[in-house]
């Protein structure tokens, strides 16, 4: 590929809107409500959690999708396993999604490069190993789906989820803890931490003792701005996990992998148009 950066961060520029699909488009927040959930944070859990089954322990679950303040896995599971159960959930997701990736595209959906695409991300994302990497290898477990659109975003998913899991790796390596990282990404970007949603809602004593303890380690200064350590560290996250994120496209040949970013650039930029943030 004739692109400066690795691999690994082109791919997650065009594979990322279609991982998002779930936390943005309307579609699978109505077909999992539907379901008779109680809120979009039932619907979030249930889908991205329904890989693991019922019976997994809110405790693990928190452990594994790492970026949630304590308690806040725990006021949705297992209690929508109450209302629901797993394998509702996995259909209502996947259905939710291909129905708000096919809104989004239009004609789009039906052309070729969907296909192609589906099938060479399925490729990379299928040669990747599961150890150390538990989110990933629960969505391994799940049926591939047949019809293209539901495919790609399935390929997608896989693919994000392996690099979540690798982007935790690099995170729990860097001493970052799972609020902390919000914090770290808000102030990368120029937010404040209590104006970023991930974190925005805490209560603010909470949010404050999380900044003392960035501050105490120097990667915040006094201005509530991060300091040249904490750059050096988001730095060092994003450089881990882009390296751990190259896996999936080693199977691919340069070929392949010019193809699969041809057929993947307007598909992405259809859907990156119409995301909120």
């Amino acid at each position: 590929m004739s692109h400066p950066e690795p691999v690994a961060r082109r791919m997650f520029d065009l594979v990322e809107p279609i991982g998002l699909i779930p936390f943005f488009a309307d579609e699978p927040d109505e077909a999992l409500m539907a379901l008779g959930l109680r809120n979009q944070w039932d619907a979030y859990f249930a889908g991205r959690a329904a890989p693991f089954g019922r019976s997994v322990p809110a405790e693990v679950i928190h452990a594994i999708f790492y970026n949630f303040a304590p308690g806040e896995v725990a006021r949705h599971l297992p209690k929508v396993w109450e209302l629901t159960t797993p394998e509702a959930a996995l259909a209502a997701r996947e259905r939710g999604c291909v129905a708000g990736m096919r809104r989004i595209l239009g004609d789009l959906a039906d052309a070729p490069g969907v296909t192609r695409a589906g099938d060479l991300l399925l490729k990379a994302a299928t040669s990747a190993p599961v150890e150390g990497r538990a989110l990933f290898a629960a969505v391994r477990t799940l049926p591939v789906p047949v019809e293209p659109v539901a495919r790609l975003w399935h390929a997608a998913t896989l693919v994000r989820e392996h690099r979540g899991d690798g982007h935790t790796v690099a995170l729990v390596a860097e001493g970052i803890g799972g609020t902390e990282c919000h914090v770290l990404h808000a102030l990368s970007a120029g937010i404040p931490a209590h104006e970023f949603g991930r974190v925005g809602h805490l209560p603010a004593a909470q949010l404050a003792g999380v900044v003392d303890g960035m501050r105490g380690r120097g990667l915040i200064g006094s201005d509530g701005r991060l300091t040249d350590s904490g750059r050096a560290a988001k730095e060092r996250v994003e450089a881990t996990t882009d390296r751990l994120a190259e896996a999936p496209y080693h199977a691919l040949s340069p070929s392949e992998l010019e193809n699969l970013v041809t057929d993947l650039e307007p598909i992405s930029a259809a859907i990156r148009a119409t995301i909120p943030w």
